[in-house]
């Protein structure tokens, strides 16, 4: 028997979403995915459920709470420090949650954390893709950390002379001393300055004079923090063909690698022959760089890679910091004359040198009370956890999480900061003064309390130096310049973006020669007067120690020798 024909088109059968009827068989799929959605979100466990949260913690509330986030990060977290206060809380962004600390004990319990357990090089590795633009080693052998803790900030006292020198020729080159009031850029001044000075101490002269060499190493931190944008919604796979073909970051290290291979190849040339000792050796960063690296770590572009991710640590860092110290003075012009009279008397007796900027207390005390007001970050002490870890009161923070401290609300806390919503420019000399000169309140000291530069073992490695560097261009400006807004007695308001809190970059200030009253009479020593001299302004000085009476005389700009240590000047400017 034939097998029998089968006719599939008269055929009547029916499927669950008729093939006639697609509008409604969408509808089921997309009612089937919602449902499934949601009770995904409704029935899974929340990992985080123990920890409270600003803003709710259902999808609704907690979505229009991260909607707020990106603008208004300070207001969401000073409503959290205030209804928690010593308890750990959460606030959300976008696709994540952010656990803050705000209490000193469980501060110094994070900070004290195993680097694989709550790790901070994760954290600026999952938030900068450092391995992916710079390369792993950076992370996995950051010995130029240890060279920026040790040689750098112990040798600080050696460097002063030529970081001032810089100060000086940069502030000279970018700001030149004119009689009337005028109007400039701020921010692009005080960054070319800052990486001339810092350039200074990094790679030497000249190169720290070079124009394009210095404008790669400004552009660096643009060209890491666009190529993190690229990279921040691509697949690990496909990142290192988008930074090769859709960042700038290998143009950048290749460029500054023009201006940096000779000086390498050279100093290398000189090991080779003489020894790591050799004669004349230059006393800068990139020298204890070559003396420190190994293997593939001593090629030009490795070299370079590390000085240019110091520059990005240095530069833009150190410019946001002066930025606000410089917009306070200049909207509160009142803190500028008694920080010149301590500054004068200071050099009169010191000289201008490393030491001497250590008894300048008011000056100190008005970076540090600028940063405690107008830090650039709203949270700090990042950590990544890479593994649970749980807290002594018990709270668990579960693998994966990100962590940081409530800095802004600590640092306008009424009860640690008494007004602490008002800038009080001299608020730690006052308390050095009744702390007997405590070095506790220092610029560059940190505490639970006080954490602009971070806490713990993870502190800002650079902060003395960086300290160093901002107080030495303080010290030239207030006694070369007045200065105030354009807008007299405002400040330009802060720029806020997700946690960081950054000065108006478009904001001027202005400035105006004023060393001393013209023709005023003042008694100043050797210190100051070697360093009115390379100011070339024009003055008198008398020497009153000889015992001749009128021994020698010194008009601006001359070369004539100065007497043996000890003599003291007449000084007579104008």
């Amino acid at each position: 028997m034939a097998p029998e024909s089968v006719n599939f088109s008269s055929l009547n059968y029916s499927l669950p979403f008729s093939s006639k009827e697609p509008s409604l068989t969408f509808s089921w799929i997309g009612f089937t995915l919602i449902a499934t959605v949601l009770a995904f979100m409704i029935f899974k466990r929340d990992p985080y459920a123990h920890i409270p949260a600003v803003g709710g913690t259902d999808m609704i509330s907690s979505y229009f709470t991260a909607k707020k986030f990106y603008n208004r990060f300070y207001e969401i977290l000073s409503i959290g420090y205030a209804e928690y206060k010593g308890r750990i809380f959460r606030v959300p962004d976008q696709d994540r949650w952010n656990i803050i600390v705000s209490r000193p004990d469980q501060i110094e319990e994070l900070i004290k954390a195993p680097d694989d357990v709550l790790s901070f090089d994760e954290f600026v590795n999952k938030e900068f893709f450092v391995k992916d633009l710079m390369g792993s080693t950076l992370i996995e052998n950051n010995y130029h950390v240890g060279i920026i803790r040790s040689q750098l900030t112990k040798n600080l006292c050696h460097l002063f002379d030529d970081l001032r020198e810089e100060v000086e020729l940069a502030m000279n080159d970018n700001i030149p001393l004119t009689d009337d009031w005028t109007s400039i850029h701020a921010y692009s001044k005080i960054v070319q300055i800052i990486a001339r000075a810092s350039n200074r101490i990094l790679v030497g002269w000249p190169l720290c004079r070079n124009a394009e060499y210095l404008q790669i190493s400004i552009d660096y931190s643009a060209s890491v923090t666009k190529g993190r944008d690229i990279l921040l919604y691509m697949p690990a796979c496909v990142r290192p063909f988008a930074v090769k073909f859709l960042t700038t970051v290998p143009k950048s290290i290749a460029l500054a690698g023009k201006h940096l291979g000779p000086i390498i190849k050279e100093r290398q040339a000189k090991i080779d022959e003489y020894g790591p000792d050799y004669p004349d050796k230059p006393f800068d960063f990139l020298s204890w760089l070559m003396d420190e690296a190994t293997g593939e770590e001593r090629s030009i572009p490795a070299l370079t890679n590390r000085v240019l991710l110091v520059n990005f640590a240095a530069i833009h860092t150190s410019g946001m910091s002066f930025a606000h110290a410089l917009y306070q003075l200049a909207a509160e012009p009142h803190y500028l004359q008694p920080m010149r009279d301590e500054i004068e008397a200071v050099i009169a007796k010191e000289g201008w040198t490393k030491v001497a900027m250590t008894k300048m207390h008011k000056l100190d005390s008005f970076f540090r009370e600028s940063q405690r007001y107008n830090g650039s970050s709203f949270v700090s002490l990042f950590r990544l956890s890479l593994k649970d870890f749980t807290f002594s009161d018990g709270t668990l923070i579960p693998k994966g999480s990100l962590l940081s401290v409530a800095n802004r609300p600590i640092h306008r806390d009424e009860e640690k900061y008494p007004n602490g919503d008002k800038f009080d420019g001299f608020r730690f000399a006052r308390i050095r003064a009744e702390d007997g000169l405590n070095t506790t309140h220092q610029f560059v000291n940190t505490s639970p309390d006080y954490i602009p530069f971070g806490h713990g073992r993870h502190a800002c490695p650079g902060r003395f130096f960086a300290a160093t560097e901002l107080k030495a261009i303080m010290v030239y400006l207030v006694l070369n310049y007045d200065v105030k807004m354009e807008n007299e007695g405002v400040r330009p308001p802060n720029v806020t973006a997700v946690w960081s809190c950054m000065p108006d970059v478009t904001a001027h200030r202005r400035r105006f020669l004023t060393l001393e009253e013209k023709g005023t009479i003042s008694t100043i020593g050797q210190g100051a007067l070697r360093f009115l001299r390379r100011t070339k302004l024009p003055y008198l000085a008398v020497c009153v120690n000889a015992e001749k009476g009128l021994h020698d005389c010194h008009i601006g700009g001359s070369d004539v020798p100065l007497e043996e240590e000890g003599f003291e000047y007449n000084l007579i400017v104008g």
